[in-house]
């Protein structure tokens, strides 16, 4: 009876997708059904290969957004297909709430391959942020010092890592913050690519951590001078702040060598 319903589903799913075959009907169907958060491309993507994607009407591009960066080793890429092919058949998933056979492996790869302790995984750029900004409020009450619910981070003007109430709370952009009030407290924010401005914000000793993009991207690919992460590094040394990179963007090999 299950099959039979699975069949039914399917075939009445076919006979709907069937109906739609221009890039505006499937926008038009999206527009009526989803919440609008975004304002995306109008072209309509179907499949991808490699640099390459094609639309529903057979219309082939090339992707240099690389799905927001995620996708910088290509569509459908072949190893990764079959391994998530491999992986599939063998275990889906097991949540946090068990150890598996593969995390430990992933997570001592990372570790030695960057040279940092330790490793948190997440499923998002807005998570990480969001987790790095719990870890240094954290570390500001319980190693720095910094009294109860008094700790403040610091942010560079422009920046983007996502649409969560902390993500909107950091920015200084009207389209990401306009009606979603009131935000997180004790975030400051300080121009970009400024070490005078940075110097003074985090000499407060109530600072915990200050978070900056290398290399800026939803401001418009806004490159510092030369010597300002090197100068960012040492200047949160010497007032004991951490210095969180936002890497969502730049990270893995993304800007070359």
């Amino acid at each position: 009876m299950l099959s039979k319903t699975r069949i039914l589903c399917q075939t009445v799913r076919n006979s709907q997708m069937a109906q739609l075959s221009t890039s505006q009907e499937f926008i038009d169907r999206e527009k009526k059904y989803g919440a609008h958060n975004y304002k995306p491309i109008p072209a309509v993507i179907a499949k991808g290969k490699g640099v390459h994607v094609w639309d529903v009407e057979g219309k082939q591009y090339y992707d240099f957004l690389s799905a927001y960066s995620a996708v910088n080793q290509g569509h459908c890429h072949p190893r990764l297909v079959e391994v998530i092919k491999k992986q599939s058949e063998v275990l889906t998933l097991t949540s946090r709430a068990f150890y598996n056979d593969v995390l430990g492996e992933y997570e001592e790869y990372i570790t030695k391959l960057f040279g940092y302790d330790k490793v948190l995984p997440m499923n998002s750029g807005v998570e990480a942020c969001d987790t790095a900004v719990k870890l240094a409020r954290r570390w500001g009450y319980e190693i720095k010092g910094i009294p109860k619910d008094q700790a403040r981070v610091v942010f560079a003007r422009d920046n983007f890592w996502g649409r969560s109430i902390a993500a909107v709370s950091a920015s200084n952009d009207p389209d990401s913050y306009h009606n979603y009030g009131p935000f997180v407290p004790n975030f400051d924010l300080i121009p970009y690519n400024d070490l005078e401005a940075l110097e003074k914000a985090i000499s407060d000793p109530n600072v915990a951590a200050f978070m900056v993009e290398p290399i800026q991207g939803e401001a418009g690919v806004v490159v510092p001078d030369a010597g300002y992460l090197q100068k960012v590094r040492e200047l949160c040394t010497k007032h004991k702040v951490l210095w969180i990179a936002d890497e969502v963007q730049t990270g893995l090999g993304r800007t070359g060598n």
